[in-house]
């Protein structure tokens, strides 16, 4: 069974304060295949490497994991899925440089998710699509398939998330048209 790396990102709920709790809670609910990161308050960072049939699998048994210990914490993000240049090169085994001359180079690279003056973001699945189609690059096929599932998660949040505030919306903006 091949392994399978992915990190989720959290926003725990005030009551989840105690991190030496929800280190031992997560080590008894299976998660001791994830890297525990409590740096930054009121957020939980959990760096997996997961043995599973396949990708969507192993994410699908990490979140149901961690909702067991923690089912207030909010999911923040499924990582790889929105990347900079540099993470790219990392994931793939190449220098910045080289993946900077592909995009550069190439009009069809990938468009970017966000080009803005200091960062550019892609999504990590166009990216390993588009350097698939080049022979000089042979990428790891649990990678690939973990950046698919990754935005697949994080685009059906988002979804989830912005038809929520548009219903919310909607209703206050009825509500106020009563009223007035």
């Amino acid at each position: 069974m091949p392994d399978y790396n992915f990190t989720l990102k959290y926003r725990l709920a005030d009551d989840d304060a105690d991190h030496d709790a929800i280190v031992e809670r997560l080590g008894e609910a299976g998660c001791t295949d994830a890297l525990v990161g409590l740096g930054i308050a009121g957020r939980l960072a959990l760096r997996f490497d997961r043995e599973a049939d396949d990708a969507r699998n192993a994410v699908r048994t990490a979140l149901e994991d961690v909702k067991s210990v923690l089912p207030t914490a909010t999911l923040v993000e499924v990582h790889p899925d929105i990347v900079t240049a540099t993470e790219v090169a990392e994931l793939v085994g190449k220098t910045r440089q080289n993946i900077r001359k592909l995009m550069l180079s190439h009009s069809d690279f990938p468009s970017p998710v966000h080009d803005g003056p200091s960062v550019t973001l892609w999504h990590l699945s166009d990216v390993l699509d588009w350097l698939e189609t080049r022979q000089d690059y042979k990428l790891d096929k649990a990678l690939r398939e973990t950046a698919c599932v990754a935005r697949e998660l994080n685009m059906a949040k988002e979804v989830a998330r912005s038809h929520s505030r548009e219903a919310a919306a909607e209703y206050d903006f009825v509500d106020n048209r009563r009223l007035g």
